[in-house]
């Protein structure tokens, strides 16, 4: 992948010898930065990541988490527009230029929900779960598992469908062992069914799919008594504790879509 140039004027980035404007800064965690910029040549917004690389290891994951996003080109699946390495003295940034979605996260999606006292509805979270698990079938596909799943990691477009985003942590699905892989698997669904929350990065060698149970706590949480016995029973069986009893991604896509509601117009015929 070729360098993209990054010049800095007062207000502005030139990335890929396109100019973009600063407009705000939407967040920062540890040692990254997200900013809103729009792209002049287009009048379109775009999350600008820039990453603080301290040492040639930071710089070397800063272009892996690039390479994975090159890796795919799937509508559940977030794309990279450009990334570029600068220099800043000593130190470096990396700059990865993203798709803006203006709806946020599937996290705050939850959030703003919760604060009018409603829920996500059954179609939502059928439609959600469909998804993310086409997204994640497309990265086991190419041998890979996302290893940190959950709704902070989930964007939405706005149509509301899902986009996985935030690779910093995949990396190639590990053949199965025995001894302290369900150990290491277990301490993380124990801590993730308890509070619902992610325990940070999971063991190398959990399961694929456990990582949708930081999704399925979230979705289980926002339940009413009106969602279906039949999604109840699905989201349980992605909760299982003993991770050879849940579901693998082929199996969940088939169930959700035998559940999908039927398309505009389309109607069903009981006998």
């Amino acid at each position: 992948m070729g360098h993209a140039l990054c010049v800095c004027s007062r207000g502005t980035v030139v990335i890929d010898n396109k100019r973009y404007l600063f407009i705000q800064k939407l967040g920062e965690g540890g040692f990254s930065y997200v900013d809103l910029v729009e792209g002049l040549h287009d009048g379109h917004f775009y999350a600008l990541k820039r990453i603080l690389c301290h040492e040639q290891q930071d710089r070397e994951e800063a272009q892996r988490e690039a390479d994975m996003h090159h890796l795919f080109n799937h509508p559940n699946i977030l794309h990279l527009v450009a990334y570029c390495l600068r220099e800043r003295g000593a130190k470096h940034e990396a700059w990865l230029l993203l798709p803006f979605f203006k709806r946020g996260t599937l996290w705050n999606e939850i959030e703003r929900l919760k604060d009018k006292g409603n829920f996500l509805t059954e179609d939502q979270i059928l439609r959600l779960l469909l998804g993310i698990c086409r997204g994640l079938e497309a990265i086991h596909a190419k041998g890979y598992a996302h290893r940190d799943l959950k709704p902070t990691n989930i964007l939405l477009g706005d149509e509301g469908q899902p986009v996985l985003m935030d690779f910093g942590s995949m990396n190639q699905a590990c053949i199965h062992v025995e001894g302290s892989r369900q150990a290491l698997t277990l301490q993380l669904w124990d801590h993730c069914s308890r509070t619902g929350q992610p325990s940070g990065a999971p063991s190398p060698t959990e399961p694929q799919n456990s990582s949708l149970c930081r999704v399925t706590v979230s979705s289980m949480n926002g339940l009413m008594s009106g969602h279906s016995s039949a999604l109840r029973q699905l989201l349980a069986s992605m909760m299982t504790v003993d991770p050879q009893q849940r579901p693998h991604i082929p199996q969940l896509l088939s169930q959700l879509e035998e559940l999908q509601p039927p398309a505009p117009g389309q109607h069903t015929t009981q006998i």
